[in-house]
């Protein structure tokens, strides 16, 4: 199955450029993992952000209640 990619400009700092290009570095798959790493962090701070309250709530029940199943912990 291939991939629908797509054309696209970047502005990169010249001095960034030249280093890259001498090294060898292949800017589309240096981008695409950058802004792939970008978009799975700003996923996971949206999922984050999301389900604070849930995270609130159930601190607070274990700190209110003890953890579930608790008297069947073996350590």
């Amino acid at each position: 199955m291939a991939s629908s990619r797509r054309a696209t400009n970047v502005t990169l700092p010249a001095a960034l450029l030249q280093d890259a290009r001498s090294l060898g570095i292949n800017l589309s798959q240096a981008c695409e993992q950058g802004v792939a790493t970008a978009v799975a962090a700003a996923r996971r701070q949206r999922w984050l952000d999301e389900n604070r309250a849930a995270f609130q709530a159930w601190n607070e029940h274990v700190e209110s209640h003890g953890l579930p199943l608790a008297a069947y912990r073996q350590f």
